[in-house]
Formats: C-alpha cells, structure tokens, sequence
C-alpha cells in the first residue's frame, strides 16, 4: 500500500496494510472491520473504509453506502451472534482520524454512551478472548452467508 502525507502515520491505514495486528473478523474489496482493543461489549467491531478518509462527510456516496452494508450486515448478524436486544452503531473519527463506525452489540441502554468510555469500567479483554471473538462472528458470518 502507498502512503501519501495524509496516511502515512494514520493507525487504521497501517491495520489494512498489515503493519499493525488487528482481529479482523471481515474485509472485503472496500472495507475492513476489526474488534475495537477497548470494547464497550465482546463482539465491538470497528468498520473502516480502505480508502482513507478523515471525515465521512467527504466519502464518496459509494465508499459510505459500502461502509454501511458492511455495518448492517454485521448488525444483522451480532444480534443473534451475542444474543443482545439491540446491536447500536455510531460513526467516529475523534481519536482516530479515519473515518470508522462502531458496531456494538447492546445488553443495556447505556452502552452506547460516553459513560463506559470514560469511567475505565469496560471489560478487559485477553487476545484469547479477542480470537474466540472473531471465530464466533466469522462462523456466524459464514453460515449466514449460507
């Protein structure tokens, strides 16, 4: 992958480039999803675009409309994946600036708020517990796909 200025340090480019190790549980010609290091809840994926944009705001309508299939497929999928009532999303790009939407399988209203995020109570998660992760969604994915 060729860098120019603006992708050169970005961590989420490096991840599709294979630079920096990621859980990747799909990828596909136009987008990457990987489990988020500091999930709210197991099964918190980040969808990212392999085109870097640092805003989706300047995506093309094609690139986000990809992104997005790939989100509701995802979604689709975690809520009887992760056997939650809801699965949320929400597009971000603050501590990272390329463009990324996260997936995240929902147990309870509040798990999509800034409160997990800033009291330092979101579980923990081992890289055996990250890879037990991604074979439960790329299972589930496949025989979805079935």
């Amino acid at each position: 992958m060729s860098h120019d200025n603006k992708t050169r340090d970005c961590v989420f480019c490096k991840i599709i480039a294979g630079e920096i190790p990621a859980h990747k549980v799909y990828e596909d010609e136009y987008t990457y999803a990987f489990l988020d290091i500091v999930p709210i809840r197991e099964g918190h994926t980040l969808v990212i675009p392999k085109k870097h944009y640092d805003y989706s705001e300047n995506m093309p309508d094609d690139d986000f409309a990809a992104m997005m299939l790939v989100v509701n497929k995802l979604k689709k999928n975690y809520k009887s994946t992760f056997n939650v009532p809801q699965v949320g999303f929400f597009v971000s790009g603050w501590d990272v600036p390329h463009t990324h939407v996260h997936v995240v399988p929902m147990k309870d209203s509040k798990d999509i708020t800034s409160k997990p995020l800033l009291d330092k109570t979101a579980p923990k998660f081992t890289d055996t517990e990250f890879e037990r992760t991604v074979r439960k969604i790329r299972n589930s994915l496949q025989n979805q796909d079935n």
